[in-house]
């Protein structure tokens, strides 16, 4: 049931983005909403625990950072390219995540499960991205809007590398740590709005998309994440990424009317099987005990670290 509820207030985070802008909020009013929104849940439930917000330039720099990579640009370029591109497609793509994740370790060096079943899953991976773009017909969806939203998952998959070399195992209260997180991601795009255009009259549907957008599909979401990885382990909230694109398909199509060709269902699936066997490791023995401890620890952490889907 947690799992199922995860995965539809994290695959619904499309949504919510289309019908934002659907309703007259720009992409960068989009942001700054869900961040704050966000921010303000986190805080609240870092509160409640007793956890502290970080101190320290240095903690707050590597934050920042993370921040950047993992919500302010990203949150932007998701609602930049919605614009242009269903919110089902915007799903879709979003899934490709774990593929770029795979290739910037292996073009560093620090991608050790080098075994053939995760490269082929790799090259079968990107050969759906390929298949849902389809450049070579008229009808593809090769454009502005599908690049940036492919550029969104390339950024998280950089925030993901980034955090496990200077925020994974830190000590500390990974709720505050989400929390400053996203308070850092909303003083960034704060900063943008002069340069923005004004609010203009935005629709009731709008607002009320992004109040659900920020304070359920970001701020909630963050929370129940890490609850679902200390109770069942990571493998269910892996289970959950693999939910979310067809969550925001079928959103689309029922709510939105949208309606996807064969094509590009075909090369979701594709996508799905390609993520799924990048994912594959060897089993660990017994001596590798230990360090599974330290790998989930690390997992408890990251997670409270990382984004909603969208």
């Amino acid at each position: 049931m947690r799992m199922a509820l995860l995965a539809l207030l994290w695959g619904s985070g499309f949504l919510w983005i289309k019908i934002a802008l659907n309703g007259g909020l720009s992409p960068l009013h989009i942001t700054v909403i869900r961040c704050a929104l966000g921010a303000a849940v986190l805080l609240a439930l870092a509160r409640s625990a007793r956890q502290r917000l970080p101190r320290g330039r240095r903690a707050w720099g590597h934050l920042a950072v993370a921040a950047f990579f993992c919500n302010v640009l990203p949150f932007f370029l998701f609602s930049v390219g919605e614009q242009t591109v269903d919110s089902g497609v915007a799903g879709v793509l979003n899934a490709t995540t774990p593929l770029w994740s795979m290739g910037i370790g292996l073009a560093l060096g620090t991608e050790r499960g080098r075994q053939p079943l995760r490269l082929t899953g790799l090259v079968l991976g990107f050969a759906g991205v390929l298949l849902v773009f389809a450049p070579w017909q008229e009808s593809g969806l090769a454009s502005s809007g599908t690049l940036l939203l492919l550029a969104a998952a390339v950024s998280y998959a950089v925030a993901f590398a980034y955090m496990a070399r200077h925020l994974l195992g830190r000590d500390g209260a990974p709720l505050a740590l989400s929390a400053a997180q996203l308070l850092a991601a909303t003083g960034m795009t704060a900063l943008a709005l002069p340069a923005g255009s004004g609010v203009g009259n935005p629709t009731l549907g709008a607002v009320a998309a992004v109040i659900v957008l920020g304070i359920f599909g970001t701020g909630l979401t963050f929370h129940l994440n890490s609850r679902l990885i200390a109770d069942e382990g990571p493998t269910a909230a892996a289970t959950v990424g693999y939910l979310l694109p067809v969550v925001s398909v079928a959103l689309g199509a029922v709510v939105l009317d949208e309606r996807l060709s064969a094509r590009v269902v075909t090369g979701m699936a594709v996508v799905l099987i390609g993520v799924g066997l990048t994912r594959a490791r060897r089993p660990e023995g017994p001596a590798d005990g230990a360090t599974g401890s330290r790998r989930l620890g690390s997992t408890l952490q990251g997670r409270e670290l990382q984004k909603p889907a969208a």
